[in-house]
């Protein structure tokens, strides 16, 4: 990057912040009035007691945790101090407040952080263990005893899941009669990133051979057991699919694997996305998948596309390729925002910006006034943008 483009390139740290502020204010609340604990609720507008009868989404909380890691690397790389926080010195670091999250999790989640669906525990495992590192950085004491015991259990429930039924993979749930790419992928890179090189080689190997499409380069969603015992493939591609494959594949490295990665790259960019204006000029945006849990697809795929990013193994156009595919949804999904009004019913609610749920569509048009906002999406938008300001952080 040569010095003029430095000069004008977006400020996303400064943007990163805005999205970090405003979805911790917005949705952000203790858990039962309880000190020392936080938890995000599903939706605004609506009350506090409200949204804790709502449904209980507790893999939304678990990318919660993993932005503000996000958010929390960043601090720790201004220093740390409390003025430098990425909502003032007088609020919680990003970091303590993911260690509150984890606790408002587990006493959410009655009292443990077991459930009945594995790719839900794979993504607090994948969060938790980053907030383990934050910590250790950060010459941190508080919660990593607790962090050691949540990561303890989930990799028991990994082990219990990861078996040799269809030839390999992870179960999706403890009904054990489907295993998928939203389970096995993130699980790998679970292992991968904790010393377990060969279990993880191993639930790659098995996506490759069995939900791997050779076509379109991209890995469908899984292998279902029917009642009568008949193997059927669920065929679907999705987004949020491609990037813990895409991570799990860095992590580990070797030759085969960065030329799979590389190639994933290449897949993403011709098959998941679609045009948007940005600024006067044309770009090409990753594909997103609504709202509800789809509200978080597409975040996840840019979180391991800017590990890409930055990947010097990688060849250069590569590179080139990922970065823009996130620096372009981030500008799409910046351009996009919709500034409150201080007499918002959202902003009463501490919200300063709503991002849009698809980038290629103003926040206006995706949230008329008076919509309801869920947290997936906003969880996305800042997904995203904490993506492009870890490629800026890399150049």
């Amino acid at each position: 990057m040569t010095p003029a483009d430095i000069s004008t390139s977006p400020d996303w740290s400064f943007r990163a912040n805005e999205a970090a502020r405003s979805v911790t204010r917005l949705f952000g609340q203790r858990l039962f009035f309880l000190p020392g604990t936080h938890i995000a609720a599903i939706v605004r507008p609506s009350g506090r007691l409200k949204n804790l009868a709502r449904p209980w989404h507790y893999w939304w909380q678990a990318h919660y945790v993993d932005c503000l890691v996000d958010t929390g690397r960043r601090e720790l790389g201004t220093g740390g101090r409390p003025e430098t926080r990425f909502d003032g010195a007088d609020r919680p670091s990003a970091g303590r407040l993911a260690s509150r999250l984890v606790t408002g999790i587990r006493l959410r989640n009655f009292l443990t952080v077991v459930n009945n669906y594995y790719d839900d525990m794979a993504w607090l495992a994948l969060s938790t263990l980053r907030l383990e590192h934050l910590a250790r950085d950060s010459r941190t004491k508080a919660g990593r005893r607790r962090n050691a015991r949540v990561l303890q259990s989930l990799t028991l429930q990994f082990h219990s899941a990861s078996t040799d039924d269809l030839g390999g993979g992870t179960f999706w749930s403890k009904k054990r009669d489907f295993k998928n790419t939203p389970a096995t992928a993130p699980v790998a890179l679970y292992y991968a990133r904790t010393g377990e090189a060969a279990r993880a080689q191993a639930l790659l190997d098995w996506l490759d051979a069995r939900l791997f499409d050779p076509e379109q380069g991209l890995y469908r969603d899984g292998l279902r057991i029917a009642p009568g015992g008949d193997v059927v493939l669920e065929s679907a591609i999705y987004t949020y699919n491609q990037g813990p494959v895409l991570g799990a594949l860095l992590e580990l490295g070797g030759a085969a694997n960065l030329a799979r990665a590389a190639s994933l790259v290449a897949s993403v960019a011709r098959s998941l996305t679609l045009p948007a204006p940005l600024a006067g000029r044309s770009a090409a945006v990753l594909r997103c998948e609504g709202a509800g849990d789809g509200g978080l697809f597409t975040g996840i795929l840019a979180r391991y596309l800017a590990l890409a990013a930055v990947d010097q193994r990688l060849p250069a156009a590569t590179r080139a390729t990922a970065a823009a595919l996130v620096t372009d949804t981030a500008d799409a999904f910046w351009e996009g925002r919709h500034l409150l009004p201080a007499g918002d019913p959202l902003a009463r609610h501490g919200g300063r910006i709503v991002f849009s749920a698809r980038p290629e569509l103003p926040a206006r048009d995706a949230y008329p006034a008076g919509a309801a906002v869920e947290l997936s999406t906003q969880l996305q938008a800042w997904m995203v943008l904490e993506a492009a300001a870890a490629i800026a952080a890399a150049n």
